[in-house]
This record gives C-alpha cells, structure tokens and sequence, in this order.
C-alpha cells in the first residue's frame, strides 16, 4: 500500500492507487499522511505552499466538483462569474474519496476523466472554461460495502487489498503509538520529523531523476507478456506497469528499468484487472537481453504471424472474452459478521426433513424499481427516486420549493429576461431584482434500499435432484446482492400444511443467509397459506411506510397440494389469492423464480402463478447475469 501511495506521489501520471480493505485498517491515515510527504508546490503568484490535500465528501454535487456559476457574483453584480470546484483546489495535490464505491457514478465518471487527461471542462449557464488539473488520485472503500463497476475499476492505476495486523506484537505497538499520539500530538510528529524530511527530500529526488529513466525494449516484451497471460483487456494494464516501473526505478535511484522492478510493480496494476481475482497474477520469467537481441523484429515477427497463423491475429481477441464483470463478487459470502440466529421450528408429522446445503452464489442480474413521480427518503443503492429531503443530485427545477431548496440558477435565469422592466420602475439599486414568480425549487434524486421478501418453497417434491441445493444458491445471490444495495428482507418458508415467517423484516442479510442454510425440505405445498401470509406482512410493512418499494420474489415449482379450507383444488386457491395479491399491492414487484426442473415434461404451474400475480417469470438459471443477454431475446 505504502509503496503504490510513493509511486504515484513521484509520477501522478500512473493513474491513482485504489486501497481495498476492511474497515479499521487506516485506508484513511495512509492517505492523509501521503499529504505530508509530497514536495512544496508554487502557485500563481509564485508562493511555495504545501501540496494541497483535498477530501471529496459523499454528498457532493456535480456542480461542488466541477465547478458552476457564482450565484452570490451574479446576484451582487449582475453579471456571470465562474466559480471553480474541488478539482480545482486539487490541483498539484492530492484528491482522496473515502468509500469511493458509495459515490454516484458519474461523479466517479467525471474525476477518472479529469484524472486521466489532466484538464477539467466546465460547461455550466452558458458558461465555458478549462483549467488544469493534475491531481494524486486515491481512493479507498470496504469490499463489504459493494464493489465498483468494472470499467471504473480499471480506470485506476493501480489497486491493494490490505487487511488488519495480525501479529500481536505488531499490534501491541499500534496501541502505544496510538496512545503516544493522543498524549502529545505534536511531540509525536517531531519524534519523526527528521524521517518524514528524509522520505520528502527522496521523493522530491526521484521526480527529478524520472525523465531520465528508460525502459530497455526487451522489458516492453516482459510487461506484454505478464499482460497476455493474465488474460487482461485492453492495453491500459501494460501502460500502468510501464510508468510505474519507471517511477520504482527512480525511487530506487537508477536510470535504468530492470526485470525486478516490473515484477514487483505488475501484481498491483492487475489485481483489479483480471479476470478471476482470487488466483493471484502469473508472471513469467523475464527475457534476458541477449534474448531480445536474438529475436526477430517487430516487422519480422508480424510477417511471420501472418504466414503461419492467419487467424491469429484475432486471437488475443478472443481469449480475453471471458465471462464475470465484477472481480470481487465471488468473496462477497466470507466476509459479513455472523450472528447466531434464531432455531428453525420443529417440523410436522408428516414431513421427511432433509437439509441441503447452498451451491455456490453467482453474480445474479440487475432488479430495480425506479419511480420518479413520488418522493422518498432513506437510503440505499437499488432504486432511484425522487428524494424527500435536501439530500440527493439536483437534476433540474421546478416552479415548487420543497424544505426551502432553492434553485438559484433557475431563479437568476427566470428573472433575467425582466431586468430592464423592473430597473426602470425601481432604480438601479440592485443588481438583480427577484420576484416571487421567478422562484425555483430543485428537484433532487436519490437512490433507496427496497424491501424484498422471500416467499421460499420448502416441500418435498423439492428435495428431488437436489433442487433445494440450487434454490438456496439462488436466494444466496440475491441476499449478497441485497447487502450490497442495503436492502431490508424479510422471509416466509412454506412447507407441510401451512407457512409462517422465519425471518421478520430486518437489515441482517447474514441472519437470512444463516436460515437459510438450517432450511430443511419435507412434505406438502400449502402455497395458498404462503399467499395469505405474504399479503399480511406486505400491509405491515406499507402501513408503517406508506412510500415502500416491496418485491416479493417467490421461489416454488407451482405445485400446490395443500389449501386452507375446503372449497376447492389448492392449486385454485393459489390462482384466485395471487390476482387479489396483484390487485391489493399495485405498487408491488412480483418475481416468480420456477424452480421446477427442465426436461421434456413440465407442469409449467408456476407459470401460471406468475400470470395470476401479474409477475415477472423467470427460471433459477435466468438469475445469471451471464443470461441476461439470452433472456432479454427471449
């Protein structure tokens, strides 16, 4: 971790350091005690000051970053005025995002641009300027908490992953340091002051060695290599090693490149970039010179592709192509605190009870349930609203001012036309005369958790192909996937002759995991009491929050053989309980998941459930995100 923070410090062109760690492991005092390290830099007027440190909150907006109007010029002078935003401030210093993956996307977007090009463009109220921009780019945040989208991961230079000391001398230590510090702040940093100038003047000795650094031709080969056989896309992997490379050189004080360098650089520039990241990256050994001198040319060698291997050239192509988008989804189930849950209720007479253990979760495809028309509040990832509060992207205007969010903009714009009217009938007194029709309320958005409820077959009929065992993966995807959205849940387990609630509305996605896991299997399939017991927990849920988002995701293969009364077949009961569901809960999502086997004979009764609860269908393997594409088609 310390050795990529001091790579970027001495060339900020290797792209950023993003530090992936649990919480407690100081991600944070890391990259604030960096700020100390980096050499004075001159400001427009030729002062020498401190690199700036810049600390980019969550909640900031697209105008706070990149900058916009001043409203307070344009109010007092009448007359538009560029404000710049933190880019700005950032520039020849550090710009540091505390749980980078919390922060919306096109504000991650917008800082990976400037970032990589080293200029900031604001085009903001009619408005148009550009500034330099070359900041130290870091970045930290939980695995726990949800991961970034992978072609923002790649955008940054390098990645760590670090996790808490585990020797207990060592943190021993970290407690009398701490306490060291708390006593005497200051005599702590003068303890270490001669060591910080140390590593200060070296790094300011290294930015002047790099220009002077080489990469000799057959390390260019090298670093190819380590890239292809990673099977990394794109080439930014091998630009990254490259700088770097030449960057560790010159902290290490040569001119030169060597082998040893792109070895220890490499591992850190393809940790985010590869496509399985639980195997560690495989780097070949490093051709020696002579080799290279040996080798044909790079025209020799594309003539000679060309002659033996036509189709090779689209090879690499090929190989990169890959299924997983997400490079850390498939740890996501080891690392959540446990909690004991609750027993598992005795089971009925007439149940033969098996447990069958979770298959492997997946990467399950995207739910949401986006409403913009009715404002929310609270918080989350899945869905997007229309925020309650003063919280969330202001993303335009509207003629209503809701908790005193005044639009500004707006409001100059809306009065702009009238100035010349009201100065003749007033006075040259102010510079902008406002009325009350010109008046503008932002219109925020925001995202939100939603509530999911579990609605889980647990008969006999599925223990049969060990159909339990995939049906529990299924649900264990979408409860890693709701953790990473904050979502509550809550969990119905039907099975025997009635159902009941196993797990009340909770935020514990490992509670739910844990039950699920203790779940067994066994006797009939009272679905119509599942329906009865789903509607009275959904009116719980929306009479205490009447703006709720539910899902109810009900996985069963449809075959209903116990009712609750004696009017009729279960399976009827089922249908005429799903279109009342359907007509009481409009703002409901149902999802159907069929667990019911393919072959050539299928009941395809859970289908019809689906229809009844005017439900989006779909079969335990379409939850894939790989199957997003096929099941789109279909």
């Amino acid at each position: 971790m310390k050795l990529a923070l001091l790579l970027n410090a001495i060339s900020p062109e290797v792209g950023g350091v993003l530090i992936r760690g649990e919480k407690g492991t100081a991600k944070s005092t890391a990259a604030r005690g960096l700020s100390e390290l980096l050499p004075s830099v001159r400001t427009n007027t030729g002062d020498l000051v401190q690199a700036p440190f810049v600390d980019l909150p969550l909640g900031a907006t697209e105008d706070r970053l990149i900058g916009s109007i001043d409203l307070e010029k344009a109010v007092l002078e009448g007359k538009p005025t560029l404000q710049f935003g933190v880019l700005a401030k950032a520039h020849q210093g550090i710009l540091y995002v505390d749980e980078v993956n919390l922060l919306n996307d096109h504000l991650v977007d917008s800082i990976l641009d400037v970032a990589e090009s080293g200029t900031n463009r604001i085009e903001r109220e009619g408005l148009s300027a550009s500034h330099p921009s070359q900041f130290i780019l870091i970045g930290t945040m939980n695995p726990e908490e949800g991961d970034l989208r992978p072609q923002f991961l790649d955008r940054f230079g390098l990645s760590v992953e670090i996790t808490g000391e585990q020797d207990v001398k060592k943190r021993k230590q970290l407690l009398v340091a701490r306490e060291s510090f708390d006593g005497n702040p200051k005599g702590f940093r003068l303890r270490y002051e001669a060591g910080t100038q140390q590593l200060r003047d070296k790094i300011g000795a290294a930015r002047v060695r790099l220009p002077e650094v080489s990469v000799p031709k057959h390390l260019l080969v090298f670093i190819s290599e380590i890239c292809t056989s990673n099977h990394v896309a794109g080439h930014r992997a091998d630009l990254v090693i490259q700088k770097a490379a030449r960057a560790f050189a010159a902290w290490m004080g040569r001119t030169e490149v060597e082998a040893k360098d792109i070895t220890t650089i490499a591992p850190m520039a393809l940790l985010h970039r590869m496509r399985n990241s639980e195997t560690p990256p495989e780097i070949p050994p490093p051709p020696s010179q002579s080799e290279s001198e040996d080798s044909p040319t790079d025209e020799e060698q594309d003539k000679n592709t060309e002659t033996q291997n036509p189709s090779s050239i689209s090879g690499q192509t090929t190989s990169t192509q890959d299924k997983g988008d997400n490079p850390d989804d498939s740890r996501q189930e080891n690392k959540k605190p446990g909690s004991n849950p609750p027993p598992m209720p005795p089971p009925s007479s007439d149940q033969s009870d098996e447990v069958q253990q979770a298959g492997d979760p997946f990467r399950v495809m995207r739910f949401q349930q986006n409403d913009l028309r009715n404002l929310r509040s609270g918080s989350g990832r899945r869905n997007r609203t229309r925020s309650a509060t003063r919280q969330g992207r202001y993303i335009k205007s509207s003629f209503r001012i809701r908790n005193n969010d005044l639009a500004l903009d707006a409001t100059l714009r809306a009065a702009a036309p009238y100035q010349q009217v009201r100065r003749s009938r007033h006075g040259n007194h102010m510079a902008v005369y406002i009325d009350t029709p010109d008046h503008r309320g932002k219109v925020r958005e925001k995202r939100i958790g939603s509530f999911l409820l579990f609605a889980v077959d647990a008969s006999g009929s599925m223990g049969a192909q060990k159909r339990m065992s995939e049906t529990k993966s299924a649900i264990l995807s979408l409860l890693l996937d709701a953790y990473q959205k904050r979502d509550r849940v809550a969990m119905i387990s039907f099975r025997g002759k009635e159902s009941q609630i196993v797990l009340p509305p909770t935020n514990s996605i490992d509670l739910a995991a844990k039950l699920l896991q203790q779940m067994p299997v066994g006797g009939r399939t009272p679905l119509p009491a599942a329906l009865v017991e789903t509607g009275a927990l959904l009116r719980q849920a929306l009479h205490k929050e009447p703006t709720l988002m539910p899902m109810v995701l009900l996985l069963t293969d449809g075959r209903a053989n116990a009712g609750i009364g004696n009017k009729g077949k279960p399976l009827d009961e089922a249908l005429f309980l799903s279109s009342k569901l359907k007509d009481e809960f409009p703002q409901t999502r149902f999802v159907v998941v069929d667990t019911e086997p393919q072959g050539l004979i299928r009941l395809g009764l859970a289908q019809r459930i689906a229809i009844a609860l005017g439900a989006e269908y779909f079969m335990t393997s379409d939850l894939k995100a790989e199957q997003l594409i096929a099941l789109t088609k279909r």
